[in-house]
């Protein structure tokens, strides 16, 4: 996928970088990311990624901008309050980067309609603040075979990997996924959401940062993949570290006898909600 004269003087400083270079930069325009909620994470993740020249970035969120979201959501700001966050964000990138495509799904993540959506993408990046959502998303990118870049905040902490279980590392073992690093989810009502005990607004912008980082990374192929690594980032104490995280060979999803074969475990209950941090 060849790029333009003006893509050329946009792009400049990444086709001077060896790592990305002119082939690097066609990767970008040729690949397609979907971004799991258009808030807190959604909206670096949505910032970066178009201004680095994705050539198409799906939004799926069926909320609207708030007043309350705009101490962190830089995606959105006050004109556009009461707006769905999905056209919110479409307007912003287009005025970041004409040359980007959005497509928006302006809709709640389930059961029915989360393998449809997710497979229409390269790269899956999960900015959503539920579990519901959280497991559901996981669950859907190993099926449909899809990388997915995983962010989450606490008031003053954060973490992000890179989860493709649907392939192995260099000792022939699958990487992790979502469930085995967490099996199950917390009983309901034992972890606040953000509207309960507030995010320092800068910290969605670190780590959504950090996942644009990465999804670079897996389309260019520059470095090293996040995939087998939890990175945390204490905002308080100042300081990042790094965790393995392993393959569980007896969790359901992706171990050596899995028991969620499709999403028909996620059809009870409410439908997931694909908003933001």
């Amino acid at each position: 996928m060849s790029l333009t004269a003006e893509e050329i003087e946009r792009y400049k400083r990444h086709l001077v970088l060896r790592e990305v270079g002119g082939a690097g930069q066609q990767k970008l325009k040729a690949a397609r990311v979907l971004l799991v909620g258009a808030g807190g994470l959604g909206s670096p993740l949505a910032v970066y990624l178009a201004a680095a020249g994705i050539g198409t970035i799906g939004l799926v969120d069926d909320d609207v901008v708030s007043l309350s979201n705009l101490q962190r959501q830089i995606l959105h700001d006050t004109e556009h309050v009461g707006v769905p966050k999905v056209d919110s964000g479409r307007k912003a990138i287009g005025r970041l980067n004409p040359h980007v495509a959005v497509e928006t799904h302006p809709v709640r993540l389930n059961a029915a309609n989360a393998l449809d959506i997710i497979g229409q993408y390269d790269i899956i990046c999960d900015g959503s603040d539920n579990f519901a959502t959280r497991y559901l998303v996981s669950d859907a990118c190993y099926l449909a075979g899809k990388t997915l870049v995983f962010g989450a905040v606490g008031p003053f902490d954060g973490y992000v990997t890179t989860f493709k279980p649907h392939e192995k590392n260099g000792e022939g073992k699958p990487f992790a996924s979502y469930r085995c690093l967490f099996p199950e989810a917390p009983p309901a009502g034992t972890v606040a959401n953000c509207s309960e005990v507030g995010v320092l607004g800068a910290i969605v912008g670190v780590i959504g940062t950090l996942q644009a980082v990465e999804v670079l990374k897996e389309i260019t192929g520059a470095g090293e993949s996040l995939a087998g690594r939890l990175m945390i980032y204490d905002a308080l104490g100042s300081r990042f570290e790094s965790v393995n995280i392993g393959w569980d060979p007896g969790n359901p999803l992706s171990g050596q006898n899995p028991t969620i074969t499709d999403l028909t475990i996620h059809t009870s209950g409410d439908d997931a909600a694909a908003c933001g941090q």
